[in-house]
């Protein structure tokens, strides 16, 4: 007889949870130990937002990578009528034509995080290319519920295309990205940018993205109580960003959840990646089957065995490496070789 677990809610059973990788299974095994998949609550979102410790916040000095960028914070406009926004700019020094430039929303559930958290990772893709980054400090949840943090990101993309020519960015040559929450709020800044006829996207790179606030995919409920990110510290970051009374209902925008967008059609190529063994999986997988349906051009990679996040605790293993060169590839192929590659190679 088959094992099989059945949603309280009586949406129809899911088999047992696929396995995490071998070589990612120990480090899944100490990180729970220090706080579990379920850790995130209303009550302690305060607590949760306190550094963890062992990890250390990147200084401008580590951003820098050796003074291949210049780093600085840069206050902004926010949305009409709400406080300014600051952003984290890292431009390369010595650009000489405009750069690309891959415009960043850190993760964190909606309701922790920072611009500095995650930047790393995207630093690691962009600086091969040549590419600027520019990561944005949205206000969090509950204190600022939607439409506020996507709002903010949005703002701060138009505030990147209006200032292009000092920063020495190509405005045509600008990749939304973002990573879990921030995936989810990466793919709400290009709806908004397409329903607004703003800002040019040239595509987005989403990863692990948060897109459903619905929360009732069979890996939600299959993955419950495992991994990094579960269903119960998914449904406080919802809750936090949209209320309990609304989260699941039939009012939910799709600039808050892209997976309630009844029209995904005219959004720049995409790459969605994301582990067989999250929370996150089924909405992603669905998110891009929708996007080809629209007639959109999406790449998508399903890890097997990684969990929430894998590839930034874990990047020496080998899924990781995976990971990282599909990205790094992808991006390579929307931006093209770093300015001076080709004649570097004929030398």
């Amino acid at each position: 007889m088959t094992t099989h677990v059945t949603d309280r809610s009586g949406t129809g059973p899911v088999g047992p949870p696929p396995p995490f990788d071998p070589e990612l299974a120990p480090v899944l095994e100490v990180l729970t130990g220090l706080r579990p998949p379920d850790a995130y609550r209303p009550d302690n979102i305060a607590e949760m937002r306190a550094p963890v410790p062992g990890v250390q916040t990147p200084t401008d000095e580590v951003l820098s990578r050796g003074g291949a960028y210049s780093v600085r914070e840069q206050v902004v406009p926010g949305p009409e009528g709400q406080p300014d926004i600051s952003l984290l700019i890292c431009l390369p020094r010595h650009a000489a034509a405009p750069t690309a430039a891959i415009y960043f929303a850190h993760g964190g559930g909606m309701v922790v995080g920072d611009n500095r958290f995650g930047l790393v990772e995207v630093l690691d893709l962009a600086e091969p290319l040549g590419a600027a980054v520019v990561s944005v400090e949205y206000r969090l949840a509950p204190e600022t519920p939607h439409p506020g943090p996507v709002e903010d990101c949005y703002a701060g993309l138009v505030w990147v295309a209006g200032h292009a020519h000092e920063l020495n960015v190509d405005p045509e040559r600008v990749v939304v990205a973002g990573s879990s929450a921030g995936g989810g709020l990466a793919a709400g800044v290009g709806l908004l940018a397409r329903d607004r006829g703003g800002p040019a996207v040239l595509a987005q790179l989403l990863l692990s993205p948060m897109l459903d606030d619905r929360n009732d995919s069979p890996s939600a409920r299959q993955m419950r109580g495992l991994g990094i990110w579960d269903s119960s510290s998914n449904e406080t970051g919802w809750n936090a960003l949209l209320g309990a009374g609304v989260r699941g209902g039939p009012d939910v925008s799709p600039y808050a959840a892209p997976a309630r967008a009844a029209d995904l059609s005219g959004l720049p190529p995409t790459f969605i990646d994301v582990g067989s063994a999250e929370t996150f999986r089924d909405e992603d997988v669905a998110h891009a089957s929708r996007l080809w349906q629209a007639g959109c051009r999406v790449e998508l990679h399903v890890w097997p065995g990684g969990f929430h996040g894998f590839d930034v605790v874990a990047p020496r293993a080998a899924l990781s490496r995976d990971a990282v060169a599909a990205r790094a590839a992808w991006l390579r192929r929307q931006l093209g070789p770093a300015p001076g590659a080709a004649e570097a190679a004929q030398r």
